[in-house]
């Protein structure tokens, strides 16, 4: 049975979805929704789907099964409950919401509609973040003890304004760190089991005059696990760095850097996995990871499993972030409660 799709959308991340499902046998892009007229339709004209204007429009059309969502942040929430009040199953990119407020009306909408929600952290499908899955579950190293996350990229003023909803607290949400480094604090917190506790600050420098909301953070972490962790990002650098991310155990260290991840022992050092993209085809931190994510997506509509990286998962990075912002302002350690 051919599964119908839509996307509304038709900025540059959108291109990411269209390549993983013109991979997926059984799958159609039926439609493409977008407010500028003669951009989406040179798009649909290319991708032979129907461009709509609005999207509440595109929802009428019952044939349509699945519906991605590729828009700005702040049109996330209100596009997620109408596309499953109306049955569709919805893949949307992060964040799937600007707050713990909004995440709550995205809950209670999911356990209504007989559609799935799915969010893509498409990071949790590198090869890297995988076997660093492996590596923690089986234990070779021993007890996790910490993990320490840099991550320092480029945005300029341009950016900002050239996009107005950008670095806008009422249509993004924040800045650096619920656009840019959230897939960094969701691998995090899903290699130790989630957050407890944090104390966090945040500022903004170099792009204070463009932004309302920060361009660095920092936070001190504690995990389910027991571990600690240690978050540092900035958009403030003049190139976008690979992550840096190292965890510490009591028999070695796995670091990821440049996009490889290493075994580190006293006595030997392994190249374990990369995640470099065979083709070129993406950005070196989108990587391959869209593909895997709505593959598995699909494969969960098309059998009626759970998809992995629901409301409940999407949820964890989005409550660390409000901690970050809450502790700023008020230099406590916060609880995180899920």
């Amino acid at each position: 049975m051919t599964i119908n799709t839509a996307i509304i959308g038709a900025g540059a991340i959108h291109g990411c979805h269209v390549n993983a499902l013109r991979l997926l046998p059984n799958v159609t892009l039926r439609a493409l929704v977008d407010i500028d007229i003669a951009k989406g339709q040179a798009l649909a004209d290319n991708y032979r789907c129907h461009l709509y204007q609005d999207y509440r429009e595109m929802l009428r059309d019952e044939a349509i099964d699945v519906v991605h969502i590729c828009t700005p942040h702040f049109e996330h929430k209100n596009m997620i409950l109408a596309a499953l009040a109306a049955g569709k199953h919805v893949f949307c990119e992060k964040p799937v919401g600007l707050n713990a407020s909004e995440l709550t009306d995205i809950c209670q909408a999911v356990e209504r509609a007989p559609g799935m929600l799915g969010v893509c952290y498409q990071n949790r499908y590198n090869p890297t973040s995988l076997r660093i899955r492996q590596e923690v579950a089986d234990s070779g190293l021993g007890k996790m003890l910490s993990i320490r996350a840099v991550l320092t990229w480029s945005r300029s003023g341009a950016y900002y304004t050239q996009s107005p909803w950008r670095g806008r607290l009422a249509t993004e949400g924040g800045s650096l760190l619920i656009n840019q480094a959230i897939h960094t604090l969701d691998l995090m917190q899903w290699f130790a089991g989630g957050v407890t506790r944090l104390k966090g600050v945040v500022d903004s420098g170099e792009l204070a005059d463009v932004t309302e909301g920060e361009d660095s953070a920092m936070a001190t972490l504690h995990f389910a696990n027991g571990a600690r962790g240690l978050f540092y990002a900035s958009n403030c650098h003049t190139t976008d760095s690979p992550l840096l991310l190292e965890i510490h155990c009591e028999r070695g260290t796995l670091r990821l850097n440049d996009n490889r991840l290493w075994r580190i022992t006293a006595d030997q050092q392994t190249e374990l996995v990369s995640d470099a993209s065979p083709n070129g085809s993406s950005k070196s931190y989108w990587g391959l990871g869209h593909q895997q994510a709505i593959h598995h997506f699909y494969q969960a509509v098309s059998t009626g499993a759970k998809y992995a990286i629901d409301i409940n998962e999407a949820s964890k990075s989005l409550s660390i972030i409000d901690a970050i912002y809450h502790s700023s302002q008020t230099r406590q350690w916060l609880n995180i409660i899920h």
